[in-house]
């Protein structure tokens, strides 16, 4: 049977990062254009720069939450072997996609915070042309949030399918020991 703690406890970190990556998404820099006081050149004014925090926060709540996962499945390749079933079926299934979520969504959220954190130093003179002030897209974060939730979902019907696969005990022979060893009369 499953670990209800578990997937409690994987439950609560994989809603701390949700939460995270959503208020990054909507605390992204904005900058503006501005000149300096003598009119000699302009640079760029970036607002706040919590959502880098809140985005690398997101990154290492979802990675514990992965972590706990397979250390808690033996990464599906370590340990006894599952019995044959349709939940070690689904369990392989789920596996690949549970990983293929958790990366895209590390990628999003690790790509959002670099590029948040970055910011143009340089300034244009006179009648040049206006700095570019480099931006997180719109919706970075939030695919990372999106992400994070399929993963969410996937990771614990994983866990449970790995679970329900491993329980499931599997002997020849119907558990006897020493079959066609009885005792003849």
């Amino acid at each position: 049977m499953a670990s209800k703690l578990l997937l409690i406890a994987v439950f609560v970190l994989d809603l701390i990062a949700f939460g995270l990556a959503v208020a990054a998404e909507q605390r992204r820099s904005t900058a503006k254009i501005v000149q300096d006081s003598e009119v000699n050149y302009n640079y760029c004014v970036y607002d706040s720069d919590i959502s880098t925090g809140y985005g690398v926060g997101a990154f290492f709540f979802l990675m514990v939450s992965q972590a706990l996962i397979m250390a808690a499945s033996k990464c599906f390749c370590c340990g006894k072997g599952l019995n044959p079933s349709g939940s070690r079926a689904w369990a392989v299934i789920l596996f690949i996609v549970c990983w293929l979520f958790f990366l895209i969504a590390e990628i999003c959220l690790l790509a959002g915070s670099v590029r948040n954190a970055y910011h143009t130093k340089y300034r244009t003179i006179f009648s040049e042309q206006p700095p570019s002030c480099e931006t997180v897209r719109k919706g970075v974060f939030g695919a990372g949030a999106a992400f994070i939730f399929l993963n969410a979902i996937v990771n614990k019907f994983y866990y449970i399918c790995y679970s329900s696969a491993r329980d499931k005990s599997f002997q020849a022979y119907g558990g006897e020991t020493g079959v066609g060893m009885g005792t003849y009369k």
